[in-house]
C-alpha cells in the first residue's frame, strides 16, 4: 500500500469518527427520535466519502494513476487498444468521472447539513429565515449546475474515456478545465454564502472576546475548505501527466476537511462539556457573577407581600408582568434589530400579556420557559445555546 493509500483510508477513519461522535452527541441532546435533516444527510455523507476514498484507490492501484490525458498524438496513434496500458487509461478516465461525481456530490451534501443547522441556529431571527432559504436555493441550483457539467462537459459521454483520436481537454476527466473551474467557482461562491449567514450575528453577539474569537474559528472553517478547493484546482491544472492521481489525492484532502468543520458545531459542545468536567476549560462566567445575578433579580422585587395587599394587588400585577417579561426566552444570538417569532407566529412578548391573573401569568410564563426548553432539546437549538452562551 503506497503512502497516499495510508494517508487517504487514516482521513476516512478519522471522518467517520468525526460523524460517530457527532451523532452521540445528538443522541444525548435532543434524542433519535427529534433527529433533524442533517443527522441523516451527515450519515450519508460519510457513506459518499467511503465510496469516494475508494474511487481515488482505485486510481492509483488499480489504474496505476493513468486516464486519456497527457499523450501526444503520435502516442495516442500507436497505442494498441487490446494493451493493458489502453485498458487502464479507459478504466482511469471512468473511475475519475465517478469521482468527480462523488467529490461534488458530497461537497454539496456538507453544504446541505449546514445549511439546516444555520436554521435552526438562526430558527425565529425573522431576518435571517429568508437568507437561509436562500441558501437552500443556492445549493440546490448550484450542484444542478455542476453535475450537468461533469456529466454533460463532454458529449456523448464515452469521449470521456476516448484515447484515439484526441478528445480534447474537456473530455479528459482528470484535468478538465471545465470540471475545474465550474466546480471551484460555485464550490467557493455557496461556501461564502454560508459562512456569511452567521458571521455578522457573532461579530454583534454580547459575548466576552475569547468565546466570540472560538465561535468565529468554528464557524469560518468554510474558508480553509474554499482554500483546500483552490488548491487542489492549480494542482490539477498544472499537474500534467500527474493529474489524475493529483486529482484524487487533494479530493479526499478537501473532502476530509469539509466533513471536520461541517460536524465541528455539533462536536465542540460535547468536548466543550467534557473540558469543564475535566478542569481543562475556564469558563469566563465565574460563580460570582452567577450569585451577583442571583442578587440583582432578587432585589428586583422591591414590594413586600403586604405592600401589595395595599396596593390593592396592583404591586402584584406588576411583579407578574415584570417577572414575565424577565423570563421571556431570548435566542442567544438575537440582534438588537431582529424579531423573535414563536411557535404560533407572533412576535415575542405578544404571549407575556395573555394571563388575566398575577398567579395564571406566573404559571403561563413557567410553562411557556419549559416549552421553550423542550422545543430547544428537541430541535437541536439546545446544542448552539450551550455552544453559543455558557451555563454555568
Amino acid at each position: 500500500m503506497s503512502s497516499f493509500d495510508t494517508e487517504a483510508f487514516t482521513l476516512l477513519a478519522f471522518a467517520i469518527i468525526a460523524i460517530a461522535i457527532r451523532i452521540v452527541a445528538r443522541w444525548t441532546v435532543a434524542g433519535p427520535k427529534n433527529f433533524q435533516l442533517d443527522d441523516y444527510l451527515m450519515p450519508l455523507a460519510g457513506v459518499v466519502y467511503g465510496l469516494e476514498t475508494g474511487a481515488a484507490y482505485c486510481v492509483g492501484a488499480w489504474w496505476r494513476g493513468l486516464a486519456n490525458n497527457a499523450m501526444t498524438d503520435a502516442q495516442r496513434a500507436a497505442l494498441d487498444p487490446l494493451s493493458q496500458e489502453h485498458a487502464w487509461r479507459v478504466g482511469g478516465s471512468k473511475t475519475q468521472v465517478l469521482g468527480w461525481s462523488l467529490y461534488t456530490t458530497l461537497l454539496w451534501l456538507l453544504k446541505a447539513c449546514m445549511a439546516v443547522f444555520y436554521s435552526r441556529l438562526t430558527a425565529g431571527l425573522v431576518n435571517m429565515k429568508i437568507r437561509v432559504q436562500i441558501a437552500y436555493a443556492l445549493i440546490g441550483a448550484t450542484y444542478i449546475a455542476v453535475i450537468c457539467s461533469i456529466l454533460f462537459g463532454c458529449h456523448p459521454m464515452r469521449k470521456n474515456w476516448q484515447i484515439y483520436p484526441d478528445p480534447g481537454n474537456y473530455c479528459q476527466p482528470a484535468v478538465s478545465k471545465i470540471d475545474v473551474y465550474v466546480t471551484v467557482t460555485l464550490n467557493v461562491a455557496t461556501d461564502m454564502y454560508l459562512i456569511s449567514i452567521p458571521t455578522p450575528i457573532l461579530f454583534k453577539a454580547r459575548l466576552p472576546l475569547r468565546e466570540k474569537l472560538e465561535l468565529l474559528v468554528l464557524f469560518s472553517g468554510g474558508f480553509f475548505v474554499m482554500a483546500a478547493g483552490i488548491l487542489r484546482c492549480v494542482l490539477i491544472v498544472t499537474a500534467g501527466a500527474n493529474g489524475a492521481q493529483q486529482a484524487g489525492s487533494w479530493a479526499c484532502r478537501e473532502t476530509f476537511v469539509a466533513v471536520i468543520i461541517g460536524n465541528a458545531p455539533m462536536i465542540y459542545p460535547l468536548f466543550r462539556r467534557v473540558a469543564k468536567r475535566a478542569g481543562l476549560y475556564i469558563t469566563t462566567r465565574t460563580r460570582a457573577s452567577s450569585s451577583s445575578r442571583s442578587r440583582s433579580r432578587s432585589q428586583s422585587y422591591p414590594l413586600s407581600d403586604g405592600e401589595d395587599l395595599k396596593n390593592g394587588g396592583k404591586a402584584s400585577t406588576n411583579h407578574s408582568h415584570s417577572s414575565r417579561k424577565k423570563r421571556r426566552f431570548r435566542h442567544p444570538l438575537s440582534l438588537l434589530d431582529s424579531q423573535w417569532r414563536d411557535d404560533e407566529g407572533t412576535l415575542t412578548g405578544s404571549r407575556s400579556g395573555s394571563g388575566s391573573g398575577s398567579g395564571s401569568g406566573i404559571m403561563s410564563g413557567s410553562r411557556s420557559l419549559d416549552d421553550e426548553e423542550e422545543m430547544e432539546s428537541k430541535m437541536g437549538i439546545k446544542v448552539v445555546r450551550e455552544t453559543i452562551v455558557e451555563r454555568g
